[in-house]
């Protein structure tokens, strides 16, 4: 097994165990953007509820898998390890996947809340996963980060364009019969995920000390270990014993005593929890009262928390936190608007779009809505990763600040461009697809300034031993932008009981206006902030 500096000592511009993680989220990124990419529509036409009601309940759905990601990563941190909770949280989203394909209808929020508790446990952490691959002075983080990022979303394009295309029945119609459709969509989401799953257990070897638990005993160079605050030599021992009076190795000796099929108590624990959280999570899922209970909660207390863990370090590390916590509030405006994708766009596209794109390719609308955005990404993170190292190069790389406001900037041309949809519609309200389509590569260009930069200066402000908490807060700041979009989407939700396609088409588009300029104006407030934040994140560029 390799120590964590023969890891992190790669040659190349990529280290081998990149593309193993590459690979296991790729599979649960189609999982995730399968079911999401159905949700709201399969709440609007197969459990019948109304857009405004769909709108909020898909808000409120993603806001419990997103801020599970804050509790799943304060878990690895401080008794599963990475490993672990990745294993643990592949399982729940494949049991949650198979009581979906049993009967979507009846069991849905029980299904879901499966999903939202295991994607809790395995999102955060495979991330965090990825920064431990590399040092923290290693101008190849980004790059890294970026090929990650691109990777990932071919499992996103592939999920997010099959699973509701089979589901509506415009994919494999004459193989699926028609009352099973949406049950061979969400049971093709249980089979992808066990793929992931299998994938990082045959390969989680290869990741050495990085992401075991700190209840795992002689394991003194993991980077996720919680019992030093100063851990530099830790990180880069080459031996994996301890002597035998070490307070630590009298714990893991203790703690091995009392080891159940390799578990301790408290890893035991965690995992009993999580199955008896089941139905709170689905009574609170279903009401999105409790939801909102639940957002007023979660914020405050993670605020909270985090100030305490900020009492324990120095006043250089907190002065970068505080950098971090300034870019995970901006990130908050960014995906309430970015996430109307599974909400309101999604029904504008069942309603408001044609199935020509280019004048001659049929496509769903609803799986070009759901794919997009992953294809765009494909095609150019590689490209802008290599544009960032080379400018990196020339000393002619924007600042992380800048990419930031660039990201909140393309975000709002591209709501423009989905506004602008509406001066090429027909009479009866039905849009090109075409600028449609070219609104989200605006979007994916603001995406790829914003999000896998987030998941990197996370990682590149966060002490060692915060990492898993504030990659939680990063994608916590999702939960909160998710609940957001619920609430935006249903603002602009038609009002008119038998609204026609062309009310519809007006509604949602003038919404996408205002949109668009939250966003600009948000990405101009991150530039005017940019000296200050600058000062603030301190070596780290």
């Amino acid at each position: 097994m390799q120590n964590l500096s023969a890891i992190q000592n790669f040659e190349g511009k990529y280290p081998r165990q990149l593309w193993y993680l590459f690979f296991s989220e790729m599979w649960e990124r189609f999982s995730f953007y399968g079911i999401r990419g159905m949700l709201t529509f399969f709440m609007v036409n197969q459990l019948l509820m109304d857009e405004k009601a769909a709108n909020l309940q898909y808000g409120a759905t993603q806001a419990f898998v997103y801020a599970f990601t804050f509790i799943g990563g304060l878990f690895a941190d401080r008794i599963l390890g990475f490993q672990k909770s990745l294993f643990w949280g592949g399982l729940l989203m494949i049991c949650g996947s198979l009581i979906l394909a049993t009967d979507p209808k009846a069991y849905f929020f029980l299904g879901i809340s499966f999903n939202v508790i295991g994607t809790g446990f395995f999102k955060p952490n495979i991330s965090t996963m990825v920064g431990a691959l590399y040092r923290q002075d290693d101008a190849r983080r980004d790059a890294g980060f970026s090929l990650f990022y691109s990777g990932i979303n071919i499992g996103a394009l592939l999920g997010g364009y099959a699973c509701i295309s089979i589901g509506k029945g415009s994919l494999f119609a004459s193989w699926v019969p028609e009352a099973l459709r949406w049950n061979v969509a969400f049971g093709l989401v249980a089979v992808v995920m066990s793929i992931s799953l299998l994938t990082f257990v045959f390969t989680r070897r290869s990741m050495g000390p990085i992401g075991a638990g700190p209840l795992t005993p002689n394991r003194t160079d993991s980077p996720n270990r919680t019992d030093s605050p100063n851990r530099t030599d830790s990180l880069n021992r080459t031996d994996s014993t301890e002597t035998s009076n070490s307070p630590s190795a009298a714990a893991s000796g203790g703690l091995t005593s009392r080891r159940v099929a390799g578990f301790v108590w408290q890893e035991w624990a965690v995992f009993a929890g999580a199955l008896l959280s089941v139905p709170l999570i689905m009574k609170m899922v279903a009401n999105t009262v409790y939801t909102d209970y639940f957002m007023y909660a979660i914020g405050p207390f993670s605020l909270l928390y985090l100030g305490y863990e900020m009492s324990r370090h120095t006043a250089a590390e907190v002065r970068k936190l505080v950098a971090a916590l300034l870019f995970i509030l901006f990130s908050v405006v960014f995906w309430a608007i970015f996430e109307q994708a599974g909400g309101s766009l999604s029904l504008f596209a069942a309603n408001n779009l044609d199935n020509r794109l280019l004048g001659s390719i049929t496509l769903d609308p609803n799986g070009v809505n759901n794919a997009a955005n992953s294809l765009f990404v494909i095609l150019f993170a590689p490209l802008l990763g290599l544009l960032w190292v080379a400018m990196s190069r020339r000393k002619l790389e924007p600042n992380t600040v800048v990419k930031f406001g660039l990201g909140f900037i393309f975000l709002g041309l591209a709501f423009y461009t989905f506004y602008a949809t509406r001066f090429f519609a027909t009479a009866e309200g039905i849009a090109s697809l075409d600028v449609f389509t070219m609104a989200y590569f605006v979007v994916t260009l603001g995406e790829l300034c914003l999000s896998p930069i987030g998941l990197s200066i996370m990682t590149k402000l966060s002490p060692t031993r915060l990492q898993g908490l504030m990659m939680g807060m990063w994608f916590l700041a999702s939960a909160y932008g998710q609940y957001v979009a619920g609430l935006f989407g249903a603002s602009i939700v038609a009002e008119q009981a038998n609204a026609t396609a062309l009310d519809k088409l007006n509604a949602y588009t003038e919404g996408y206006r205002l949109f668009g300029g939250y966003a600009i104006i948000a990405g101009v407030a991150l530039l005017l902030l940019s000296p200050l934040m600058r000062r603030l994140m301190g070596d780290v560029r």
